[in-house]
């Protein structure tokens, strides 16, 4: 599927990011084996499919299963720093990591877990690659299902993926982190025109109908016309008549325009009110105010305005607009519009010539916003598919060719892509060599190890005699890669109380890859004079 990547690259699949892909890539239990009714408030957390988003873990909404619950799931658990990729839904393929404030949990059907081999890949370039166009179109050609669209793990494990070496893995990383921030940053300005855009169209009629707008105008055109000193109410310009159910069943895209409380509804062969008109919703989403350029019919939920006096039927639709109308309701039982109460609402009326002026001039300034609005939209739009363009020359090779111009030494020899799938198939063969230890429960005791190899994670640290990641430490603590949840759980303690209530050991500055570092607290010297 890839035609076009540097030479130094080569093609991989999904399963050689991982050192075991039976055990690192892994879906979740079927639902029968972790149902809804076994969740609880507290206790294991569980990721859910709407927990994960593209980049981002949301951490909202979490629920839980008992420890003894997550112990039967053990296969189907994850720790921070994983990557959990969904494998239900539309869009399917999301993927992200799992935060440092999960220490434990277990994933439900939906999702995936990876467990990225961090001797090969950078976790962030692995979790940007699994998000680019170049996975989403892979993914899209094995998908199952048209109501629940979905992709079984084997997918997941076979993606043709392009392997960089590792120091430009990182440079990659690094590149995209700084561009995507700049889309993400010009996205979050453009969604705001809009929400800006409806605040100046709201500003524009209460300046108009209070007579600003055209206060020069009237100066200018005529010593006549004033506006109005005194408010009427609004029962005096207009009639809310009532719309009327159809005698018939409407249809659908023929005929004169049906209308509800909330719009255009469907169609019918014979019309109400002669157009234009405007309708205001009674019921449902009532108060709403919608203006029909032709014919149609404005059912029961509605009312039609009526006009007693002479005036500018747009200019009664602005009006109408800056009520509030949505507002009025007495009923709780059944919310809706009572006409009486509109009617008492209190408006300035201006001459009609004033009417017809505030309306060109309004519509004016709405033509200006449109305009804005559509080229906000057309610059969104390119926004949103500026990520996936970043992404996709990213794994081209094209955001790096000139490092790798320049760095000849970090990408060949034992720096290259070749060294590093000697050592994946290093890694597997000693895997196979090595005989699985059994799972078996641990037994809660109180104040005892809970085995005989696991040491303290200080002690760990003084006897590598040099810093660790939470993955090296946790191996260097004697814990094997099927610990189950009480020793998972006990490992976490144990950091958690050596770094605030002992202070034996401090977290150091996180590696790229993500992985927090561990090392030994620096003792003081007891004859050292603080200054």
């Amino acid at each position: 599927m890839l035609t076009s990547f540097p030479e130094e690259w080569q093609i991989v699949t999904g399963s050689e990011f991982v050192v075991d892909p039976k055990s690192d890539i892994v879906d979740g239990p079927f639902g029968s084996n972790l149902k809804a009714s076994e969740y609880t408030d507290s206790g294991i957390p569980i990721a859910r499919i709407q927990n994960v988003k593209r980049f981002n873990f949301v951490d909202k909404n979490i629920r839980f299963v008992t420890t003894e619950k997550a112990e039967e799931l053990h296969r189907h658990s994850f720790v921070q720093g994983d990557i959990l990729i969904t494998k239900l839904g539309d869009p399917l393929g999301l993927a992200c990591e799992v935060p440092e404030s999960f220490d434990y949990g277990i994933i439900v059907a939906d999702l995936v877990r990876l467990r990225p081999n961090l001797e090969v890949c950078a976790k962030p370039h692995l979790i940007y690659l699994l998000n680019s166009d170049l996975v989403i179109k892979q993914i899209e050609t094995h998908v199952k299902g048209t109501t629940r669209p979905r992709i079984n793990l084997g997918v997941i494990r076979n993606l043709s993926l392009p392997l960089a070496p590792l120091a430009e893995q990182k440079i990659i990383a690094d590149k995209l982190d700084t561009l995507l921030a700049q889309v993400e940053t010009t996205k979050a300005r453009l969604e705001r025109i809009p929400e800006i855009l409806k605040t100046f169209r709201q500003s524009v009629l209460a300046v108009a109908l209070s007579g600003k707008l055209t206060e020069q105008w009237r100066i200018e055109n005529s010593e006549k016309i004033k506006w109005p000193k005194e408010k009427s109410k609004l029962g005096e310009l207009t009639e809310l008549a009532y719309g009327k159910s159809l005698p018939a069943k409407f249809r659908s895209g023929e005929g004169f325009p049906v209308y509800g409380s909330n719009g255009v509804v469907g169609f019918h062969d014979t019309y109400l009110v002669d157009g234009p008109f405007i309708i205001v919703g009674r019921k449902g989403s009532y108060g709403e105010v919608n203006w029909s350029s032709e014919s149609g019919w404005p059912i029961d939920t509605t009312y039609f305005i009526n006009l007693k006096k002479i005036a500018n039927l747009k200019f009664v639709f602005y009006l109408l607009k800056t009520l509030g109308l949505n507002q009025l309701n007495r009923s709780t039982a059944i919310p809706g519009l009572n006409r009486e109460d509109a009617y008492k609402q209190l408006i300035f009326i201006p001459e009609l010539k004033e009417q017809t002026e505030i309306v060109r001039r309004v519509e004016e300034l709405f033509a200006f916003t449109d305009r804005i609005e559509q080229k906000a939209n057309v610059a969104l739009e390119r926004v949103n598919n500026l990520t996936q363009s970043i992404l996709a020359k990213a794994f081209r090779g094209e955001l790096t060719s000139d490092w790798r111009a320049a760095n000849p030494e970090l990408i060949s020899g034992e720096n290259s892509v070749d060294a590093l799938l000697v050592r994946i198939k290093a890694e597997r063969e000693a895997l196979k060599s090595k005989p699985r230890p059994k799972r078996t429960t641990v037994k809660k005791k109180s104040g005892s190890r809970m085995s005989k190899k696991i040491t303290k994670v200080t002690d760990a640290l003084k006897q590598a005699g040099k810093p660790l990641t939470g993955q090296q430490l946790l191996a260097e603590a004697g814990y094997t890669s099927d610990s189950n949840t009480e020793q998972l759980e006990q490992f976490f303690l144990d950091i958690r109380e050596a770094l605030t209530d002992e202070k034996s050991i401090v977290k150091l500055e996180r590696h790229k890859d993500g992985q927090d570092v561990f090392a030994l607290a620096e003792k003081e010297e007891p004859n050292k004079v603080k200054r």
